[in-house]
C-alpha cells in the first residue's frame, strides 16, 4: 500500500517546491526500521516552520501475514527490492532532484538491524556521491519532533510515547535533549494490542484490528485489571493485562464474535484507565523535572492512533490544563516525513553525521535514564 501526500501544488496541478528564502533546507528522509519502506522530502524555513512537500510509505505486511508477525529477514529483503523505487517517487512527487537536497536522513535506529542496514546505507551512497550531508536519525527522536512538522509545536513538551516496541513519557527540552520519566516494565502498549489481537483470532496489526472490534462490545462485561492504577511512580505494565484477557477468554472458549468483541472493548477500556492514570503522574513529574508549568502534551508512535486512545489523552490534558497533540493518523505510524524532518531539525544545527555512521538496533533517548527493576533492554 502507498500513501502519498504532497502539499505544493502549481496551478497546472504539479507539485512544486515551496517558494525559496534565505536559510530554507530541504531534506530527504528515508525509513526501513520495521516494515514499512518510506522517502519523505520536507522542508525547514529559516525561521523553524516546516513545509512537508512529499511523503511515500510502502508497508510490506502482505509478506508477514502468513507468520503472524514481522519477520526481520523477510522485511530487510522488501526494503532493498523496493527503496531505490520509493526515493525516486518521493524526489518525482516534491518536483526535486537529489541534487535539490541539502541532505539527506535515514532512520539508523532503534529498529531491526536488517532494515537499518538497507536505508542508511543507502543514505550514505546519496550523500558521499551527491556531497551531501548525511544525518543519522534516531527513530525515537522522529516521534518526538513530528509534532514540530504537524503543528508548529517547539519543545519543551512532555510526550506520551506509544508504538510496537516502546511505551514511554519522555520529557523534550529540545532538539536533542530529553529526559526519560517513564517507560514500560515489560510489554509495549503495541505489542500487547498485537498480542491480545493474535489471542483472540483477529488479524495483523493488532492494533487496527482490536480498535475496529472494541466499537460494538461491552467494556464491561468481562472484569479485567488495571495495571500500575495508583502507583506512585510513573511506570507502565501490560503483561498482565495481556495475561487476564487469556484466562477470560479461555473460561468462556469456544469464543463467539461477540465474546471477541466484549474482550476488545475491555481490554481497551483498562488500557486507557490505565495510561491516563500514569499519564497524569507523569505530568506532575514532568513539571518538578522542569520547575516550571508544561503547556502542551503530545502522544506520538502508532498506537497514537487509535481514536479512543486520543479522545482519552485530550480529555486528561484539559483537566491537567494542557494543550493535547498528537500528528495525523497518516503520520503516526512509521514514514519517512519525521525523519525527514528529525534531519532537517539537527541539519539547521550543524548536527550531522560521518559516512561511517553506525545502525544502532538499541539506541535509547535518554542514556542517563536509571534502568527500571523489570524493564526490558529497549527501556
Amino acid at each position: 500500500m502507498i500513501a502519498n501526500q504532497l502539499v505544493f501544488m502549481s496551478e497546472e496541478g504539479k507539485p512544486v517546491l515551496p517558494a525559496a528564502v534565505d536559510g530554507q533546507i530541504l531534506v530527504l528522509g528515508i525509513e526501513t526500521s520495521c516494515d514499512e519502506t518510506a522517502a519523505a522530502v520536507v522542508a525547514r524555513r529559516a525561521d523553524g516552520s516546516a513545509c512537508l512537500i512529499s511523503s511515500v510509505v510502502r508497508a510490506q505486511w502482505e509478506h508477514h501475514r502468513d507468520f503472524g508477525g514481522v519477520v526481520p529477514e523477510i522485511a530487510a529483503r522488501a526494503h532493498a527490492e523496493c527503496l531505490d523505487e520509493i526515493i525516486r517517487m518521493a524526489l518525482s512527487e516534491a518536483g526535486a532532484s537529489l541534487a535539490d537536497v541539502d541532505g539527506v536522513a535515514a532512520a539508523a535506529g532503534p529498529g531491526l538491524i536488517g532494515g537499518l542496514i538497507v536505508g542508511l546505507v543507502s543514505a550514505k551512497a546519496i550523500a558521499m556521491a551527491r556531497q551531501k550531508p548525511l544525518i543519522a536519525v534516531n527513530h525515537l527522536e522522529a516521534h518526538a519532533l513530528t509534532v514540530g512538522l504537524t503543528d508548529g509545536l517547539p519543545p519543551p513538551y512532555l510526550m506520551l510515547l506509544v508504538s510496537g516496541g516502546h511505551t514511554q513519557l519522555l520529557l523534550v527540552r529540545d532538539v536533542g535533549v530529553y529526559t526519560r520519566i517513564a517507560t514500560t516494565i515489560d510489554d509495549a502498549l503495541g505489542e500487547a494490542f498485537d498480542k491480545t489481537a493474535k489471542l483472540l483470532g483477529l488479524p495483523q496489526p493488532g492494533g487496527p484490528a482490536v480498535e475496529e472490534c472494541a466499537t460494538t462490545g461491552n467494556p464491561t462485561r468481562f472484569a479485567l485489571p488495571r495495571p500500575m492504577l495508583g502507583r506512585s511512580e510513573p511506570h507502565f505494565s501490560f503483561a498482565g493485562l495481556k495475561t487476564a484477557v487469556r484466562h477470560r477468554a479461555h473460561e468462556v472458549a469456544p469464543l463467539t464474535n461477540t465474546d471477541v468483541a466484549d474482550l476488545c472493548a475491555g481490554f481497551q477500556a483498562a488500557v486507557l484507565a490505565s495510561v491516563r492514570d500514569r499519564c497524569a503522574r507523569g505530568i506532575d513529574l514532568a513539571e518538578q523535572a522542569l520547575g516550571a508549568k508544561l503547556g502542551h502534551f503530545v502522544a506520538a508512535g502508532g498506537v497514537a492512533a487509535n481514536r479512543t486512545l486520543r479522545a482519552g489523552l485530550t480529555e486528561l490534558a484539559k483537566k491537567k490544563g494542557l494543550a493535547f497533540h498528537a500528528p495525523p493518523l497518516a503520520l503516526c505510524g512509521d514514514n519517512a516525513a519525521m525523519i525527514a524532518w528529525a534531519g532537517a531539525e539537527r541539519l539547521a544545527r550543524g548536527l550531522v553525521d560521518p559516512l561511517d555512521a553506525p545502525v544502532r538496533p538499541r539506541w535509547p533517548l535518554d542514556s542517563e535514564a536509571p534502568r527500571v527493576r523489570g524493564a526490558g533492554v529497549k527501556a
